[in-house]
This record gives C-alpha cells, sequence and structure tokens, in this order.
C-alpha cells in the first residue's frame, strides 16, 4: 500500500505561503490548520502554512515522505447525528526545524505575501526568559518570533503594510497581549531601535485567541489500520478530532478581518471584538460541568465521560445540571439565553461522541482549585437569582467531598477507594481532607469543609439550605452508594423535563 503523496491528490495547486506556525502539533493540525485548507478547497484563503519545528524531539520526515498531507479523521455526534469524515489536509507547504533550518526560517521573512503567524508551544511557551534575538536560533518562542519580525522590519524597511498578524492558541487567557508585551520587552532587552520598536507596536496585530477542540491524535492502531484499508494508503500523520470547533479570536481590526479571510469558509472561526463570552461558556458549561460531576460519575462506577453518558440516569443527572442549573445562572446581559442553550447542546453531543476515551480521573486532578474556580462563581450566581437549592450542585459538592475521603500511603500518597478500586487523588488539599476525614463526622465535615473560605474565597455556609442538602447527599452516598443517588437523581430529572 502506498503512502499519502501529492501524486494521489491530482490538481492540486501550489498556493503561495502566507502563515508561519509556530508548532507541529495536532492541536494546530486539527484546527488553525483544517480551516486553512477549507478555506483553500473553496477558493477563499488561498495560501500555505510553513510550519516551524522548534523541539529537539522527533523528525520532519514523515511531513517530508507524504509532501506535507496528512488525513483528519473527523469523528462525532453534531445535533444528535453521527458524524464520520476523512479529509486529506494540504494547508502545509513544508516543515522546518529551528535547530537546523534557522536561516531558512527567516527568509520567509522577505515573502511578501506572509501576513500570518500561529502558535501553539504550550502556556510555558509564552513567558520571558533571558535570549538572545541574534541567536541561531533564540532559546523561546518569543525570542524566534521576534527574530522574525526583526528580519521581516529590515527586510522592508520598515513598510508598514508589511507587519504581520500575529494569533497565538496556548491555552492562556489574554494570550495576545502576554505575547505582545513580552516581545516588546525582549525588543528592549536586546537594545532594538525605538525606530523598530513602534513598528513592531503600531503596524503588527497580535490577537487573543481561544480554541475549542478535543483532537486526541493518532487513532488507536486497529482503527488505523482498517481506516487506511478503505481510503487505499498508509498515513503516519493521520489524526483524529471531534466534530465541534471554536477557533475565537479578539479584534475589531479590518486588516485582521481581511487576513483572516479563512474565517469565511466555517463558522467555527469567530472573530469578535470581545471574546470573554466563548471563555465564559466553554468555562462553566464545559469545564464546570466536567468538574462538578467528575467525582460523582468515578464513585458511581464509570470510568470515562462516554461511558456516563450512554448510562441513562448519570446521563440525565449531567444534562439535568448543564441546562436547569448551570446555564440559567451564566446568562446575563452578556450571555444571551438562546446562545447558552446552543452551547450546551453542543457540549452534551460531545460528551456523547463514541471515539473519545476521556477519564473521569483525569478531570479529577486538582479537584479542589477547579471547583473553586470553575463552579463555585456559577453556585454563587445562582443564588443571586433565586434562593433555591441547586440539587444537582449540592449532589456534585457531596461527591467531591466523598472522592477526598483517603487513605496516606508510604510513599506519601493519597488515595481513595470506589467499588473496590483503589484511585490516587492529585489535589494540593489531599492532605487537609485526609486530616478532616480522620477526626470529623460527615456532618461536621460538611459545614467545614464549606465554611473554608481559604478554599473557597468565601462561606459557602451562608448559601440557605446549601449545607444541609450536601450533607444529606452525602450521607445517602455513604449508606446506599453513589450509583443509588444517581438512578434517583436521574429519574427525577427525567420527570423534570
Amino acid at each position: 500500500m502506498m503512502h499519502l503523496s501529492k501524486s494521489q491528490l491530482p490538481g492540486t495547486k501550489a498556493l503561495p505561503e502566507k502563515v508561519l506556525q509556530f508548532g507541529t502539533g495536532v492541536l494546530l493540525r486539527g484546527l488553525p490548520d483544517y480551516f486553512i485548507d477549507k478555506a483553500n478547497k473553496a477558493g477563499i484563503f488561498n495560501g500555505r502554512v510553513v510550519v516551524v519545528k522548534s523541539t529537539a524531539q522527533g523528525d520532519t520526515s514523515a511531513f517530508e515522505k507524504q509532501d506535507g498531507l496528512y488525513t483528519l479523521c473527523v469523528r462525532g455526534i453534531e445535533n444528535g447525528r453521527k458524524i464520520e469524515e476523512d479529509i486529506v489536509n494540504a494547508s502545509i507547504s513544508r516543515v522546518l526545524s529551528a535547530a537546523s533550518d534557522w536561516q531558512a526560517i527567516l527568509q520567509c521573512a522577505a515573502n511578501p505575501e506572509m501576513e500570518l503567524v500561529i502558535s501553539n508551544t504550550t502556556e510555558v511557551g509564552i513567558s520571558l526568559v533571558e535570549d538572545n534575538v541574534h541567536g541561531t536560533p533564540p532559546v523561546s518562542f518569543p525570542g524566534k518570533l521576534l527574530a522574525f519580525l526583526l528580519a521581516r522590519y529590515e527586510h522592508f524597511k520598515g513598510a508598514a503594510d508589511k507587519g504581520m498578524v500575529i494569533v497565538p492558541t496556548e491555552l492562556l487567557p489574554d494570550n495576545g497581549r502576554k505575547l505582545k508585551e513580552i516581545v516588546v520587552q525582549l525588543a528592549r532587552n536586546n537594545k532594538l531601535s525605538e525606530d523598530f520598536i513602534q513598528w513592531l507596536l503600531q503596524h503588527n496585530h497580535f490577537c487573543n485567541s481561544l480554541v475549542d477542540r478535543i483532537v486526541p491524535g493518532k487513532l488507536p492502531a486497529a482503527m488505523q489500520s482498517v481506516t487506511e484499508e478503505a481510503l487505499g494508503y498508509k498515513d503516519e500523520l493521520m489524526i483524529m478530532s471531534e466534530v465541534y470547533r471554536l477557533w475565537a479570536i479578539e479584534s475589531s481590526s479590518e486588516k485582521v478581518k481581511k487576513v483572516l479571510s479563512f474565517s469565511e469558509a466555517d463558522s467555527g472561526v469567530v472573530i469578535a471584538p470581545d471574546i470573554n463570552v466563548f471563555r465564559e461558556l466553554k468555562l462553566r458549561l464545559l469545564n464546570g460541568t466536567h468538574t462538578l460531576t467528575c467525582g460523582l460519575a468515578l464513585l458511581a462506577g464509570f470510568d470515562t465521560v462516554k461511558e456516563a453518558m450512554e448510562d441513562e440516569s448519570m446521563s440525565n443527572c449531567i444534562e439535568a445540571m448543564m441546562m436547569q442549573e448551570i446555564a440559567p445562572a451564566i446568562t446575563d446581559i452578556y450571555i444571551r439565553e438562546d446562545a447558552a442553550w446552543r452551547f450546551a447542546h453542543s457540549v452534551l453531543d460531545r460528551f456523547r461522541n463514541p471515539h473519545l476515551e476521556h477519564r473521569w480521573l483525569s478531570i479529577t486532578m486538582q479537584y479542589t482549585s477547579k471547583m473553586k474556580m470553575r463552579d463555585v462563581p456559577i453556585l454563587l450566581r445562582h443564588y443571586q437569582r433565586t434562593q433555591e437549592v441547586p440539587a444537582m450542585m449540592a449532589l456534585g459538592f457531596a461527591a467531591y467531598l466523598l472522592f477526598m475521603r483517603s487513605e496516606r500511603t508510604a510513599d506519601g500518597r493519597y488515595e481513595g477507594t470506589a467499588n473496590g478500586v483503589t484511585y490516587t487523588i492529585t489535589d494540593d488539599q489531599a492532605s487537609w481532607f485526609h486530616e478532616s476525614w480522620k477526626r470529623l463526622e460527615p456532618a461536621v465535615l460538611v459545614r467545614t469543609a464549606l465554611s473554608n473560605t481559604t478554599l473557597w474565597g468565601t462561606d459557602l455556609c451562608e448559601l440557605k439550605g446549601f449545607p444541609q442538602a450536601v450533607a444529606t447527599m452525602l450521607n445517602g452516598m455513604m449508606t446506599h452508594g453513589a450509583a443509588a443517588l444517581v438512578r434517583k437523581a436521574g429519574a427525577e430529572a427525567a420527570l423534570a423535563k
């Protein structure tokens, strides 16, 4: 069987290189490169991507062997409908190594059609380190970006229209603003000219952005083999993604909109003056629901999100928490009710994706800080709107407290047990909960934990009826088991639909 190559894509046009992309990872290939390829095929963007490989691990031979082509296998559920689509992505023109091809990367700065920089270098990548912009290459991602921009400034003699649009996708709030501040500081640290710094500030657009798509990467071996057999070629770069996709980019600039013309090809690209609404929807409805249900699902005997969604009772609990408690609590003058409901329905489709193995235990990592950041604000907003106890949130809190009951191992780890299975608690507050469970009765523990302002930044015992509801549900789980409470709550949620 042949490898995927251009010979299997007759008629592919040699489009100009318009994008410099820092990172070869699956998120970039499954989201920004997906949008660019889709637009190219629609005759809209008409540009290709030069990828910069910054890390020493791995090589670029697979990209060379396959002419930069790779298959993106889109698998999942959209509006209740099963989606399976295999797309040959032709957006990448070449992959250059920062370690061995640095001069070739700098030469891209002289390309007048180059107009966009994309990055995903992990959150650590957007940080200020001591760096030499004249290094071959500079050590950090901001240093490499600065060197590229300096080369462009010098080649085009500071032309105003040769500034770049720069869109980082690292999962940091205000990632564009932070990257801009670091690049400017590095320019000053390297004693670059004030004229260049003004060009950097005035003629380059650093845009905050938010990405949301699960891209697990390589397919399981058996699935890869079946897919290759069906497609008729081998593909070392084949990756899988879910159906849902969002790239929210913050800008009101007409130049930015023109450069990002690929946004016209897919509604998953949103260019808006303020993208906080998208961050809030994701943080509360997706991440917040995950966090409030992870302990409950694990204690009830479910290993993965997919398994939980296949169980009618657990699925009803998750849906009720999201649709009846979280969504109403976050709607305000910034988030319309219909937008919250639409996003919530898309999240439920994502949770039901049969191709994703998202383990509940991995979601429990740093459980306490996630609850504080993602869910306590929702709980407080709920009480601002209504003084009624949110039953599903109370059940989620009770499960969290029970999950955190542990024994300390000889090597200093904290382990809990559910359904005869031992699990490791990875949480900065594990020691506090271990000691509290050892000395306090459950009803007292509930009040002690909920009133701990160090944990939550507020006293949750002041919320009318909430500590009593949590204590009742905790007692129910300890007496009858979490699965029994899930069945009962699920049945009640079904009646309330």
